[in-house]
């Protein structure tokens, strides 16, 4: 929960050790690796597995499905030349470190998110809505903030996910193919973070119901970024000043004159 407006500091959030980080880093990879193959061509892995542990046991081990499986992977990680645990965690200490400035996504250095997700709280969500606003869903599961992203295109949603993974943030990241004017996810977001473009397709009755909703599911002491991205040639987007007149009662924090982005913030009292 966002407990005030004014910048304060993050309560403890219960990181992954860089440990766990690295075995979900190779198991991903070994994963993604092994949906390239063929049937065949994993058998024909599987095989020489058995072969490998059969020389090297000489009798005294009694050879296991968990056993071939596990020489599999490491078979993978050989023809991958997947990296060492310390030579990953001098690389991933690095890129983390980018990953937590905004610049890094291409956002404004001054953009809200910096002091909204240093005060997020252990459990807290972070609902990201649109495919112009990816770069905030990345921002904010670098911070270890679990995010759900969600969009109404399979294509921005597989684009979403592969970016993530690609970035090592597979962990904090979900992407769902969501259509708002039909449903909406279970879930209760300490913050929001909604691309104006999503609403801009529905005529005010739609985009009215499902402000709305989004309103109703926010946490007590939540927050909504109504956060504009680039629009694509020959569309006009919705301007955030429009959807200001939704929030009434809600505490409204407008970007200042001088700020390229015309973002505001809305606090649920």
């Amino acid at each position: 929960m966002l407990p005030n407006p004014q910048p304060a500091r993050r309560a403890a959030v219960k990181a992954r050790s860089l440990k766990q980080e690295y075995e979900e880093f190779i198991l991903q990879r070994i994963e993604e690796f092994k949906d390239q193959l063929t049937r065949d061509e994993l058998l024909a892995i599987a095989d020489e597995a058995v072969r490998e542990l059969e020389m090297g046991t000489e009798d005294q081990l009694v050879l296991t499905e968990v056993l071939v499986l596990e020489h599999v992977d490491r078979l993978i990680m050989r023809r991958l030349n997947l990296p060492s645990y310390r030579r990953w965690r001098d690389r991933h200490v690095r890129l983390r470190r980018a990953q937590r400035e905004a610049t890094h996504w291409g956002l404004e250095a001054g953009t809200p998110l910096q002091d909204l997700v240093a005060r997020l709280e252990e459990g807290d969500l972070a609902l990201v809505i649109g495919s112009g606003v990816v770069p905030a869903a990345l921002f904010l599961a670098a911070h270890d903030t679990e995010v759900l992203f969600i969009d109404s295109a399979l294509s921005a949603v597989e684009a979403a996910e592969h970016r993530a993974a690609a970035e090592a943030l597979a962990s904090r990241f979900q992407a769902l193919v969501v259509s708002l004017d039909i449903w909406f996810p279970e879930v209760t977001p300490a913050l929001t973070v909604l691309d104006p473009l999503v609403l801009g397709e529905f005529d005010p009755g739609l985009r009215h119901g499902v402000l709305e909703t989004l309103k109703g599911r926010t946490a007590r002491g939540g927050a909504h970024l109504v956060l504009p991205s680039e629009p694509p040639p020959g569309v006009t987007p919705l301007a955030p000043e429009a959807l200001q007149a939704y929030y009434t009662g809600w505490m409204v924090e407008r970007a200042r004159r001088s700020a390229r982005g015309r973002w505001f913030l809305a606090y649920k009292p």
